[in-house]
């Protein structure tokens, strides 16, 4: 085939970042790529052609789900419809599975060939998603090496490619050039404080963080904080950090939240994919997490599993502590993070433990998703 036209939607800044190192290795194949749908700036910067930005999608929990229900099946009808007519050689949901299984069953159905890149954690929860992927979806891309065989089982085809963060972040961490790129000394003691790139997860989450960046602050002066933020939301984050955090120095990045993760000692996180980029850099982390009250109610009955962070979820233990909730408080969190700053030893193991897992993700992921990609194509 000399060229691909396809249909794509990623529903986030992390979403994102997989569907555009996913376009690259796409573009490699097949230069002619046309590629359209919902995206954001790294698909863009890939040469996708967004009809609808990808934060149309980005809602935190079922309560913020029902809010914008409406506004998101809109979005939902209005692209099948247009997909239906151009009828593109293949559809790709990257994540976003509440908004892209649907959509995937009806082109499916309509005889459009579809692929979903990341698994849904249903290792996790909501394991009956996997009779509604047999459904939607002509083979599944999985990020970790434990997902395929547990979708053959529901009769659902599915390729480990490997993640590809872990191809993209080098194995051993740049801390030395991301301090100097942020003006840190050597000596400085930093924590990156990293509550979410959603609107609704830095409502729930970031009060909590930033307060216990205060409480840091006051038990220890001399840390540095660190807190990325995704574009678009320093006017949110902006009021949290006068309310929760005054007086704390805390210096707000534009993006570089790589930079961050290397240029840090230990990072307060949300749970997400965050947390494998954290462990990608090597960097011990304290994960944090909070929903609207109604859907952590919801959520935690569905949990199969103790562990909601990706470096445990990998490891099967706790590598790294949790605390989720009404335990995602200071009084939980900042002794969590000082434990991590006065224990070099421990500090010394995870990393060693984490680079050992960043070599079970490492497959080449644009090409081996690429290698799959072309099998769904030419069946």
């Amino acid at each position: 085939m000399a060229a691909l036209r396809l249909g794509m939607v990623a529903g986030e800044a992390s979403g994102d970042l997989l569907a555009g190192l996913l376009l690259d290795g796409l573009r490699r194949r097949w230069p002619t790529l046309q590629a359209g749908g919902i995206g954001g700036p790294r698909m863009a910067a890939a040469g996708f052609d967004a009809w609808w930005p990808s934060d149309r999608l980005a809602v935190h929990g079922y309560v913020e789900a029902l809010r914008h229900y409406r506004e998101i099946k809109g979005v939902r009808d209005a692209l099948a419809v247009r997909l239906l007519r151009e009828r593109p050689d293949l559809f790709v949901g990257v994540d976003a599975p509440d908004f892209n299984l649907g959509l995937e069953a009806r082109l499916k159905a309509a005889g459009i060939r579809t692929v979903h890149f990341v698994c849904p954690s249903i290792w996790a929860w909501r394991g009956g998603r996997a009779k509604k992927m047999a459904a939607s979806c002509d083979h599944v891309l999985c990020l970790f090496p434990f997902e395929p065989e547990l979708l053959r089982r529901h009769g659902v085809g599915a390729t480990f490619v490997g993640h590809p963060l872990a191809d993209a972040i080098p194995l051993e961490p740049p801390r030395a050039a991301a301090r100097a790129a942020l003006g840190l000394a050597d000596g400085d003691e930093v924590v990156a404080l990293l509550p979410g790139s959603r609107r609704a997860e830095i409502r729930h989450i970031a009060p909590p963080f930033l307060a216990t960046a205060r409480r840091l602050h006051r038990e220890r002066p001399g840390l540095r904080f660190l807190l990325p933020m995704a574009p678009g939301l320093a006017p949110l984050i902006g009021p949290l950090l006068r309310e929760h955090a005054p007086g704390v120095p805390i210096d707000c990045l534009e993006g570089r939240s790589h930079e961050a993760l290397a240029a840090c000692d230990v990072t307060l996180i949300a749970s997400g994919t965050a947390t494998l980029e954290a462990m990608l850099f090597k960097r011990p982390m304290v994960i944090g997490y909070a929903l609207h009250p109604l859907s952590w109610q919801i959520m935690k009955r569905m949990r199969y599993q103790p562990w909601v962070g990706l470096p445990n979820v990998l490891a099967r233990e706790f590598l790294v502590p949790e605390r989720l909730q009404d335990d995602c408080s200071p009084d939980r969190l900042a002794p969590l993070v000082l434990g991590w700053l006065d224990d070099a030893s421990a500090r010394e193991r995870l990393a060693a433990r984490f680079a050992e897992l960043h070599l079970e993700l490492r497959r080449d992921t644009a090409r081996s998703a690429t290698d799959a990609i072309a099998q769904v194509v030419q069946a």
